[in-house]
């Protein structure tokens, strides 16, 4: 019998979220197949169903399935949470961004962020520009909160242009028109 991985289990800020971060004894980490999906808004089913998708089987090999992993026992461990299905991290950020590119305006702002907080990390090295993590929190949080609310507006208007558009469309055809029709083509009656 193989002796089971454990992990030590961390709670990670990301932002405004905090999220049980997991650290393999190879110094790898992992987050919960669980908590990825309820960051971006979605039930766990959601990123259980990713990773049978065709695009991350061809990423990570056709028999790909998560780990499970045990969880270092500590004081505070609940009953019945000492397993849990174990992601790489390039596996969450994979699901996040394939959820931002299907208009998952969660995942697209947590995303977006989280791209922008790593470019700017890398230019305060360059610059010699110290933050705290806190500092770094509290930026990624107010960012979050702006782009959702900017996302928001711009998917909002994108919505109020289709039901303008569906709008007049049944409007038309209830005349008998054809809105997509090409002028000039219509057959005559013989």
């Amino acid at each position: 019998m193989t002796e089971s991985v454990r992990a030590v289990r961390a709670s990670v800020q990301i932002g405004s979220l905090a999220v049980d971060g997991f650290m393999l004894p190879d110094g790898s980490y992992r987050m919960s197949q669980t908590q990825a999906a309820e960051c971006v808004g979605k039930p766990e089913i959601n990123a259980r169903r990713f990773l049978d998708s065709k695009a991350i089987k061809a990423l990570l090999g056709k028999g790909y399935t998560p780990d499970t992993i045990e969880i270092e026992s500590s004081s505070e461990q609940v009953r019945g949470r000492g397993r849990f299905n174990a992601l790489p991290l390039e596996v969450v950020t994979a699901y996040w961004l394939t959820q931002a590119g299907e208009g998952n305006k969660q995942a697209l702002s947590l995303v977006w962020v989280l791209l922008t907080e790593t470019l700017e990390r890398r230019f305060d090295t360059a610059f010699d520009v110290t933050r705290t993590e806190r500092e770094r929190n509290e930026l990624l949080s107010d960012r979050v909160r702006r782009l959702e609310r900017d996302i928001n507006q711009a998917f909002w208007v994108e919505d109020e242009i289709r039901f303008q558009r569906d709008h007049y469309e049944r409007l038309l055809r209830e005349y008998g028109i054809d809105p997509w029709e090409i002028p000039g083509t219509e057959e005559e009656p013989s």
